[in-house]
């Protein structure tokens, strides 16, 4: 075994897969879907207010994406913040437009705003992260995307990386399969089986730490935090293994070792 194989913490010898979370782990998406969310619930609760006379209390980028939707499946995200603002609407059905108040109604909406910023901004990509999913085609292991976004195939398209990934489970493959969504580790498990590969010989990379928690309560044999936030404790005390900012930095530590 080579020095590489040895320092390289990703080898062949200890994992058939990784599983890559989308947004904030191989996209600089998550500001556009934050953006979204915002842009989306401050219209509903401001005209809200405006019918009840409830006071207007705006969505905390900060506070209410980490906590109530960041990872989440959308609709399950839509009705886990609400909630939290003691607003409980019917669930609806997925096929209801944007303008209806429903939770899917709002969840349309949301979706509509993040497909019109792709659209108009482009996607960027986080080179360390497809700099790795590179080596670990080579040396191979397998790849696997899981998104709650049901943009994820279009993200993954408009960033020129679908065809580095063997599978995707995203929020249309967890709909059609019924699938709970991430802090429930379903649609890493998921991904798993579609790859063929034992959860104790896959990897999973998350920056949220709902998926962090999917991560290490499906038994997976590695969890991997990407830090954006400079708080690499919260993602460790939620079950990652590893923390890092730049995911470059898990090949820098082989070809620091070979050269």
């Amino acid at each position: 075994m080579s020095a590489e194989r040895k320092a390289f913490p990703l080898s062949r010898e200890r994992f058939d897969a990784v599983l890559f979370d989308m947004d904030g782990v191989l996209t600089a998406t998550a500001k556009v879907h934050a953006a979204s969310w915002k842009e989306m619930f401050d219209e509903y609760l401001r005209t809200r207010s405006e019918k009840t006379g409830e006071p207007f209390a705006p969505f905390d980028i900060g506070a209410d994406y980490v906590h109530y939707v960041d990872g989440k499946l959308r609709n399950d995200g839509v009705q886990s913040f609400l909630l939290s603002r003691g607003i409980d609407l019917p669930w609806g059905d997925p096929s209801d437009p944007p303008e209806r108040e429903t939770v899917c109604g709002l969840g349309s909406r949301k979706n509509e705003l993040v497909g019109a910023a792709i659209e108009s901004g482009g996607v960027e990509v986080f080179e360390g992260a497809v700099a790795l999913v590179k080596r670990l085609r080579r040396i191979p292991v397998k790849t696997a995307v899981v998104s709650a976004s049901r943009n994820c195939r279009t993200i993954l398209r408009a960033a020129g990386i679908e065809e580095l990934f063997d599978a995707r489970v995203d929020g249309v493959v967890a709909g059609e399969m019924d699938l709970a969504g991430k802090p429930a580790p379903d649609t890493f498990l998921k991904a798993a089986e579609l790859l063929g590969v034992e959860p104790a010989r896959a990897v999973v990379v998350e920056d949220a730490v709902s998926g962090v928690q999917a991560g290490r309560d499906g038994g997976f044999g590695l969890v991997i935090g990407v830090d954006h936030k400079g708080d690499p404790g919260v993602l460790t005390e939620h079950g990652a293994d590893i923390v890092v900012e730049d995911l470059g930095e898990l090949i820098g530590k082989g070809e620091e070792e070979e050269s």
